[in-house]
């Protein structure tokens, strides 16, 4: 298989795996924190006028969600890349970023969380996936994990 073609096939694995660790920590958040009395959040409307209800704890998980379903994301990205290159994870985080910058624009969450989540879960999360991921893939390699490629 060409590079080009697994280095898609590991952007296209690692938004997979990114989006299910994303879910599920959504939907387990809304079990551990439960929403406020009166918010509808089943639906997009109804979490859109229910938002002004939440309070700081009911943003721990959707950032969770996005921090560690951006990490996931670009680690697995990383491990299926020729070279464990960091263009896929970079990739994976920017589209994660790109998902998140559409959220902010349709859900009127708090302005603190907006600016928290769009600058600390999504290419962080990346950067730390990728060298996590590339610096354990060394080491299998019986590779010194300073050497990581970037």
């Amino acid at each position: 298989m060409g590079s080009m073609l697994r280095r898609g096939v590991a952007v296209i694995a690692g938004l997979v795996a990114g989006s299910a660790v994303n879910m599920g920590l959504i939907l387990a958040g809304a079990s551990i924190i439960s929403p406020p009395p009166g918010a509808d959040v089943t639906t997009a409307e109804g979490l859109k006028a229910s938002l002004h209800l939440f309070e700081a704890r009911h943003f721990v998980f959707p950032f969770l969600a996005h921090a560690v379903g951006t990490f996931v994301g670009a680690a697995v990205a990383t491990w299926l890349a020729p070279g464990r290159t960091s263009g896929p994870a970079w990739i994976v985080g920017t589209l994660f970023l790109f998902a998140g910058i559409a959220n902010v624009v349709m859900l009127p969450a708090p302005v603190w969380f907006s600016a928290v989540d769009l600058l600390l879960a999504y290419l962080p999360a990346a950067w730390l996936g990728h060298r996590v991921a590339a610096g354990r893939a060394r080491a299998a390699d019986g590779l010194p994990s300073s050497v990581v490629p970037r």
